[in-house]
Parts: C-alpha cells; structure tokens; sequence
C-alpha cells in the first residue's frame, strides 16, 4: 500500500493524467494481438514448428533430486496461472482456426499438461526431454529435433512443447515460461508468441 501512495504521488507531481498507466497498458495489449495476429498468420500461411516452453510453474528451479518421470507429485509442476495460460493459448489458437497437425511432448508433467490442456492431447517425444544439469543426451536430443525440422513437410504445423535448455540450445534465444517460438528449418528463431495471448 505504501508502494501505490509513492506511485501515484509521483504521478500527481510530474502532472501525467492518472490514466495514462490504463492507456499504456491498453496499448500494449492492442501490440500483443497484433503480434499474436501475425504469428498466426504466418505459421498458417507457412506452417513449420512452434516450440513452447511450458507454462508457469510453481516456485523453484529444475526438480527435487528424486524426481521421477511418470510421478508428476516428484516434479515442479504448473502454477494454477500456467493452467489458465495453457487453456487461454488453446482457445486463441481455435479462434484463430490454427490447427497443429502433431502435438509433441517432454515426458515431463509441466510440459505434458501445457499440451494437453491447450490441445487436448500430446505424443511424448524424448528428444524434447530436458537436457538440465547433464539429464539425457544434449546432442543426440538436438540431432534428433534438427533432423525433424529439415524433413518436415511443407506446409505441416507441429507445435513441441519443450524446456528452456531445449529452446535455447535449438536457437540460441532464451523462451520465458509459457512463450512459443515459431522457427525455421535451422531452428532460427522467425517470431516469439506468448501463450497467455
């Protein structure tokens, strides 16, 4: 509360309009669909892969040391926020008749449970798999997905729900929680789309 008394003082004293904040923030969402509207447009007209990176999680890093796959109570596993942006992504994707033709999954539940309340379903993928802290075979699990996106059909849309590791290694772009990236062939990072759009 003491915060908000600081915030609008400052506000009165440089003499801006109380609303301005409303409108700067009206604005950047007017920005955000606009994006949102030329993601779909061009994986629509394009197809390819969309990477996402789960949604937001509960609170801390990687997974407690006796985690176990397939036991999702072992693992960090989405926020009840996450959950709402996972729904939210799929009914925009609906809404803008965006319709992958293969939903890929980590084994991972957070990864799992992004797709599925999004999509409905998911096909667990390893190559997706988290690579933190020196789990799985970094380069093979990169082989494996490089491999994917060149021999991809024209035309095709996937969309891999993945980890941060994955994403950055693939692209060399750091994703947050809950971002897409729709990329080329290469694995270039083309355009970066939230999921709670």
């Amino acid at each position: 509360m003491h915060r908000r008394r600081i915030l609008t003082g400052l506000v009165a004293t440089v003499g801006l309009p109380l609303w301005a904040g409303a409108a700067g923030a009206l604005q950047a969402k007017a920005a955000q669909t606009d994006a949102g509207a030329e993601f779909a447009r061009i994986w629509r007209s394009q197809g390819g892969v969309v990477l996402i990176r789960h949604a937001a999680t509960e609170a801390g890093l990687g997974d407690a040391p006796d985690f176990k796959l397939g036991q999702c109570n072992t693992q960090r596993n989405l926020s009840p926020e996450g959950r709402q942006a996972s729904v939210a992504f799929g009914a925009w994707m609906r809404a803008n008749q965006l319709k992958p033709d293969a939903v890929r999954s980590s084994h991972w539940c957070r990864c799992q449970d992004t797709a599925r309340l999004a999509f409905g379903q998911a096909e667990d993928w390893p190559a997706l798999n988290s690579t933190f802290q020196g789990q799985g075979d970094a380069d093979a699990q990169q082989k494996s997905l490089r491999s994917r996106l060149q021999t991809l059909p024209t035309g095709r849309m996937e969309v891999w729900v993945t980890h941060q590791v994955i994403m950055t290694a693939l692209t060399g772009s750091y994703p947050d929680m809950g971002e897409g990236f729709l990329v080329d062939r290469q694995g270039r990072l083309l355009l970066r789309h939230r999921l709670a759009a």
